[in-house]
């Protein structure tokens, strides 16, 4: 019999519980139940998370969520079943959603999300989304390259639980939650999610293909041109970039974001394909992240070649300052921190002339250092870095992913969070000799 409180092309399914009765064994079930529950209970949840795929909550919109669902298409079939459906009405007009989630070591399948897809434009559904432990760059820009270029017309979205997690931290930490028993329903989320029992976990381990790749690089070798080793580490770069997004979002207590240049953000297949020649011709991944009201974007290098990590911002120097020494005391006295192993400043100069650098604690001891061999030109700009030798731990799949995690926020936290950007002085007023009262008054009148 179908329930006239669900959609009319449902003919099973169950609202979105947040105390599902589900087996033990169905984490997957269990968690997808509860996360939709709190969308369609927390208000401010919902919009956050719906406006990454296009949704703006108005007023008027009510929200229902639903799991397991079969859709009148699919009676007598054997077929797959959704783990989720959103349904957002205001007024007369439906926007709905089937949601395929995965959790632990389980990942998506490609061509069952293309059923999904299918299954979607048999009911009027407008979209499909994804949630798993896969990293996204952004919701529309699926971890799925065979989802990406499909020519089906229904668009997928993905959520990581990591994503989905790191939003319910900053909505709680920022005071984004109005009602008091939304704001316990979100925290009790944010606890359940933080569990290991739900399921959810960063990104923690790069690809066999890393070690490998390492050891063609450290032996002399050049990556070939159509190494299936590179493409897997590229796709496993951007799923850590994405985490590393993630885990200062939740240190900073605000979004942080991954900055990419509006061809890579437009194209992530020619992004795919620039990373590629700079891994295969410098031997080397990086990444630049922005925080929000900081001095300047967090640059990332991991230098397979050096075996390091470096982590750094840039600063333009203070124009007002005639020489290299008074423009690098500017920034000097901007580091507040102790902590100067491995700290450097590479210092850039006009022109051609290549940039040079020097340990942070050599030019604390003595700053005329800074202008060996460049006396005739004046610095126009400093990058601050932290450069981690980590030699064999480099090239392991796990301890990689644990000190570069290390290194962003630590290297933030100590040096980049002091950092103020240069501004130019405002102008001031030009007193002009023989201007006195008269002139003043002469205005005034």
């Amino acid at each position: 019999m179908l329930r006239t409180d669900f959609p009319e092309n449902v003919i099973q399914g169950d609202h979105a519980r947040l105390f599902p009765v589900l087996a033990t064994t169905s984490k997957e079930g269990r968690t997808t139940a509860i996360v939709l529950s709190c969308l369609s209970l927390v208000r401010e949840f919902a919009s956050t998370l719906l406006s990454g795929v296009g949704q703006r909550l108005g007023t008027r919109a009510k929200i229902n969520t639903y799991t397991e669902v079969v859709f009148k298409s699919q009676a007598g079939k054997s077929a797959d079943r959704p783990d989720g459906l959103i349904v957002v009405r205001v007024g007369s007009r439906e926007w709905k959603a089937l949601v395929e989630a995965k959790v632990g070591n389980s990942d998506l399948n490609a061509d069952q999300i293309e059923r999904y897809r299918t299954l979607a434009k048999e009911n009027g559904v407008d979209c499909v989304i994804t949630i798993s432990n896969q990293f996204a760059t952004a919701p529309d820009a699926h971890p799925l390259e065979d989802v990406r270029k499909s020519r089906s017309k229904i668009p997928v979205y993905h959520w990581s639980w990591m994503h989905i997690l790191t939003t319910a931290d900053l909505l709680l930490n920022t005071g984004g939650i109005g009602d008091d028993d939304q704001h316990y329903l979100l925290n009790e989320l944010h606890r359940f999610l933080s569990h290991e029992s739900a399921g959810v976990k960063g990104f923690d381990k790069m690809p066999k293909a890393w070690t490998e790749l390492n050891r063609l690089v450290s032996s002399g070798g050049v990556i070939p041109a159509k190494s299936q080793e590179a493409k897997e580490v590229i796709y496993a770069w951007h799923q850590e970039t994405r985490d590393l997004t993630l885990i200062l979002s939740r240190k900073t207590e605000t979004v942080v974001v991954e900055k990419l240049s509006r061809k890579h953000a437009a194209d992530p297949a020619l992004r795919q394909k620039d990373e590629f020649a700079e891994l295969k011709e410098r031997n080397r991944l990086s990444l630049s992240l922005g925080v929000p009201d900081a001095a300047a974007n967090v640059d990332i290098v991991a230098d397979l070649m050096r075996r390091t990590i470096e982590v750094g911002m840039t600063l333009r120097a203070p124009d007002d300052k005639r020489t290299t020494k008074a423009r690098l005391n500017w920034l000097l006295r901007q580091i507040k921190t102790e902590d100067l192993n491995d700290l450097y400043v590479r210092l850039l100069w006009p022109g051609a002339s290549e940039p040079t650098q020097h340990l942070l604690s050599d030019l604390l001891e003595n700053i005329e250092i800074c202008e060996e061999g460049k006396q005739h030109l004046v610095s126009h700009g400093f990058h601050v870095f932290y450069s981690k030798r980590l030699g064999g731990r480099f090239t392991q799949q796990s301890n990689f992913i644990v000190d570069l995690e290390a290194i962003v926020p630590h290297f933030y936290g100590e040096v980049g969070a002091d950092l103020k950007a240069w501004q130019r002085p405002a102008p001031r007023i030009k007193h002009i000799e023989g201007q006195g009262e008269d002139q003043v008054d002469s205005i005034t009148d």
